[in-house]
């Protein structure tokens, strides 16, 4: 009789522990998916396609080379990561967003196969033997386009019941965490509030036009308050300048005057004696009627 007690205690305790185990989240998981890329991100083509965002859910550097992604569970091997890629070792707690965009050629990060928005999208990681599942999802049907799905916190796969938590996420966050760890909360007021945009639009604008209106205010003051000091200045030596600093002629006008003036000062040479001195030459001809007069050099005879 006490044998049966404690073998039916022993069953009990046993039953209770496998009950309260707890189920572990994989150290691979595949995190986030959008299947209909629209207006989204996009890859280093410039192309727009559906992708799929791994997540290292471990507190070490785990290489993804040689694994294998796949979109066809009879068919484990689809894609085989390419092994000796630097960019395939993936820090701890860290993503890496692979392309479905059926373009394997165009690097490691792109997979031979692409994601159907009109139907179901089964999605698996398998471990370096093809054979060992890391992770798989199902993408269901009628996804919207430019929305995700997967997991709200990165790397929690099950509740405390063993429930998976897959669902569609609010926000889209490619080799980012799909939870915003700390939220500002004037930011979250304001989209409540304003969720178009009117309201910081109007305040953003009015700020700019105030601050270009200070400025003109501050600049104008600035440059009346230098014209006059300057006028000053040069009104106190006296000087031409003084005239065009104080005069509302033009530059044209007073340089037509500074030249008139520069003129008639220089011309004052030619005021001389009026006396007028008549010496009479006495010459045995006429010079009026000798040709001598025009030669340079007397003729030779």
């Amino acid at each position: 009789m006490n044998k049966l007690k404690q073998l039916l205690f022993l069953s009990a305790l046993i039953l209770l522990v496998s009950c309260a185990k707890k189920v572990e989240n994989p150290h691979w998981i595949i995190n986030e998916v959008m299947v209909d890329n629209q207006t989204g991100f996009m890859d280093n083509f410039g192309q727009r396609n559906g992708w799929i965002e791994i997540f290292n859910n471990t507190y070490k550097t785990q290489d993804l080379g040689g694994r294998y992604l796949t979109d066809d569970p009879n068919n484990p091997k689809k894609y085989p990561i390419p092994r000796g890629d630097v960019l395939t070792r993936i820090p701890p707690r860290q993503h890496a967003l692979f392309w479905a965009d059926n373009e394997p050629f165009n690097g490691t990060f792109h997979l031979s196969f692409k994601l159907d928005p009109d139907k179901d999208n089964y999605i698996a990681l398998y471990e370096n033997d093809g054979k060992t599942l890391l992770d798989e999802i199902i993408i269901p049907a009628g996804l919207p386009a430019d929305k995700t799905y997967g997991y709200a916190n990165d790397g929690v796969k099950y509740d405390q019941n063993g429930k998976q938590m897959a669902t569609h996420l609010e926000r889209v966050t490619p080799s980012s965490n799909n939870a915003i760890l700390e939220e500002n909360p004037k930011v979250v007021s304001l989209q409540e509030n304003d969720p178009v945009g009117v309201t910081i639009t109007i305040t953003s604008m009015l700020v700019v036009f105030l601050g270009l209106i200070l400025l003109y205010v501050i600049f104008k003051t600035i440059g009346n308050t230098a014209k006059n000091i300057s006028h000053k200045r040069v009104a106190s030596a006296g000087t031409l300048s003084a005239v065009r600093g104080e005069s509302l002629l033009t530059g044209e006008v007073l340089a037509a005057i500074s030249a008139a003036i520069h003129e008639l000062n220089q011309d004052a040479h030619d005021i001389e004696s009026t006396i007028l001195t008549i010496s009479e030459v006495k010459r045995k001809y006429s010079p009026w009627s000798s040709k001598l007069y025009t030669l340079r050099q007397d003729p030779r005879r």
